[in-house]
């Protein structure tokens, strides 16, 4: 029988652990600070930002809100990444994605503070990663492929020497796990796919694990799954249910594979959960490395 790795009560614990931290931080007079930047209106958006700060308020974080209407200029939202770096309050923040049309996305991101990237993005941050593969890492880590790693880590899912198929080359998930996955720490080994990878479900057939972030409804089929193989499934389609006559969200494993594999997340209610606890993580480590030496 597949075991359900459960992000949403992994995360449960993450945000014990962080509430327990936050209050000794607080001993100390500091207060760890979450930013939002939100440019426009879009649902999608808003929803996601109001989550990130019921999850501030769950675990003890300040909540900083700055918000700019959808023809706010380059030099506006600039601006407010100015603050938000200045501000001493704020011990890490995120910029919303996607800005107005028209706006450089990118070079927003790297007006980021590195020290103060919740997200573990910025390029500086993404390049630590890189170069310190073979030892700690100190600077913030990407969230999902973060989480991801901490969920199978509190299932015992041991990774030294496996075989791992990553599906997807987004830098979001696809091309910083691969980082995660082979660091010293975890030692897998790693097969990046993506649309131009020849005889693609070869690669998922061998695999002990395969991540799938592709963003396709269902790509990965019971007979692509190895016995006993772990399923994270990071993709999020919506499709439309003909009997329920509305739209769900589906990820990118069918779930027949779960008759297959040896454990899966859910999707929704594994990945995502520990993205969010993650973004809480490196807020409070990042008040935690601002303590003078010795507190």
């Amino acid at each position: 029988m597949s075991i359900k790795l459960d992000g949403k009560a992994v995360s449960a614990r993450i945000k014990e652990d962080l509430r327990e931290r936050v209050a000794r931080l607080k001993e100390q007079g500091v207060v760890p600070g979450l930013g939002t930047l939100l440019v426009g209106s879009d649902p999608g958006s808003v929803k996601y930002v109001a989550g990130k700060h019921a999850d501030c308020e769950e675990v003890g974080i300040r909540s900083i809100k700055r918000e700019l209407p959808e023809n706010a200029t380059f030099e506006q939202i600039a601006q407010a990444v100015r603050e938000l770096n200045d501000d001493p309050e704020c011990t890490g923040f995120i910029v919303q994605m996607p800005l107005p049309k028209g706006v450089d996305s990118n070079a927003i991101i790297g007006m980021i503070d590195p020290a103060k990237d919740a997200d573990g993005m910025h390029p500086y941050n993404l390049g630590e990663l890189v170069l310190h593969v073979r030892g700690d890492v100190t600077t913030p880590l990407p969230c999902t492929p973060r989480g991801i790693i901490e969920l199978l880590k509190a299932y015992d899912i041991d990774l030294n020497g496996k075989e791992v198929c990553v599906l997807g080359r987004g830098i979001t998930v696809g091309r910083t796990i691969g980082l995660l996955l082979a660091s010293r720490g975890v030692n897998a080994t790693v097969t990046l796919c993506h649309t131009g990878t020849k005889d693609v479900r070869d690669h998922m057939r061998r695999a002990d694990v395969i991540v799938a972030a592709m963003g396709v409804a269902g790509f990965v089929k019971s007979e692509d799954v190895k016995e006993g193989a772990v399923l994270v499934d990071v993709g999020v389609s919506r499709v439309f249910d003909e009997e329920a006559g509305r739209y769900r969200i589906k990820g990118d494993i069918d779930k027949d594979c779960r008759e297959r594999c040896g454990a899966y997340t859910p999707n929704p209610g594994g990945v995502g959960p520990m993205t969010r606890a993650m973004l809480l993580a490196n807020v409070v480590e990042a008040a935690e490395r601002g303590l003078p030496a010795g507190m």
